[in-house]
């Protein structure tokens, strides 16, 4: 018969509870307890049953992830840093889906579908209401937010503001003044949510620059490739004149970089671009970009509720940095808009 808690315990000489938390490599035990019980239960060929553990400590060794989205390069990031560093430690994870891009007219957050399911949970890239919030901290556990903050909670994030203000600056820089910015979709406007904070970035840029801020250069591209592209026809419909855009992603920039193609407008000859994110695919089409770690986020977030399980952690605000890449997509005024000459489309070649 294969040996058992009880085997262990006796064996070293200390509780079933010792035996558990030396195992679980958990906090209050001394290491040189820690290794006698490992010791022991090597020698008795002692495994301890992953299941068996979680009945007796009433956890259930999953965290529940909130995401609007899988399959945008941000939110797929975050999730795959978030369920590495979790499996790694022993965690699953119980993935909740669903329609983020009805803001107001989306269903409320049903905490009760995760109550008595998961140790903790990750909110990821959806400002979520003051409601919505104490719902989750009703099932009384950890709650970390990734990609947003709010309401005094854990959260790991960019500072959005500061990093649209860089990139607006950068377009600045290369003496860019009719700078267009590409948001999110017109119902992002709770607090702590990004594309507010980079349409204030932007706004600040602009003004700091002695830089008017002429809204009819702002156009909604809902966070996506063909709202992108959507969005920078219309905004050359309505400022044929813009030298430069700035998005507030990525897949948004690229979509604007194929409306300007359709347009006949060359990248960056006529109209610079620049994102956020770090796309994986923007340096094939030589997207500048302020990159992001989006896994890395994910991984520490993961790391902080795992800590705060273990009364180890404590909420707080971790901001992560980005970095300027400079890459084809951005380059210098065109002389005739420098000179203040309006710029037309130009026939495809």
């Amino acid at each position: 018969m294969a040996a058992g808690i009880d085997d262990v315990a006796r064996a070293a000489g200390v509780s079933t509870a010792t035996v558990s938390r030396a195992l679980r490599n958990l906090p209050n035990v001394n290491g040189a307890t820690r290794e006698r019980v490992r010791s022991v239960a090597a020698e008795l060929g002692y495994v301890a049953s992953p299941s068996a553990a979680s009945l007796a400590s009433g956890r259930t060794r999953t965290i529940g992830l909130i995401s609007p989205w899988i399959n945008r390069w941000y939110f797929a990031n975050v999730i795959e840093g978030a369920e590495r560093t979790l499996r790694l430690h022993g965690f699953d994870v119980l993935l909740y889906t669903f329609d983020g891009a009805l803001r107001r007219d989306r269903e409320p957050l049903d905490a009760d579908v995760l109550r008595r399911r998961v140790d903790g949970v990750l909110v990821v890239g959806l400002p979520l209401a003051h409601d919505e919030i104490q719902a989750l901290l009703s099932l009384g556990h950890p709650l970390v937010c990734i990609g947003w903050g709010g309401f005094g909670q854990a959260t790991v994030r960019l500072d959005d503001r500061a990093t649209a203000r860089a990139a607006t600056e950068h377009l600045i820089g290369l003496g860019h003044r009719r700078i267009a910015h590409i948001t999110g979709a017109p119902d992002d406007v709770a607090p702590w949510s990004p594309p507010v904070d980079r349409a204030a970035g932007w706004r600040d840029a602009l003004t700091d620059a002695g830089i008017d801020v002429d809204p009819t250069l702002e156009d909604h591209g809902h966070f996506d490739v063909a709202g992108g592209r959507a969005s920078m026809h219309r905004l050359l419909k309505r400022v044929p004149d813009l030298t430069a855009v700035f998005a507030a992603s990525d897949e948004m920039a690229m979509g604007a970089i194929l409306a300007l193609r359709d347009a006949g407008r060359r990248v960056p000859e006529d109209v610079s671009v620049i994102g956020v994110d770090g796309h994986d695919l923007g340096e094939l089409v030589g997207l500048t970009t302020m990159a992001q770690p989006a896994s890395e986020q994910g991984a520490t977030a993961a790391a902080l509720v795992l800590d705060m399980i273990a009364g180890v952690g404590w909420p707080h605000d971790t901001v992560v940095q980005t970095r300027l890449v400079v890459r084809s997509s951005t380059g210098p005024v065109p002389s005739r808009a420098s000179d203040g000459v309006a710029l037309g489309s130009r026939p495809r070649p």
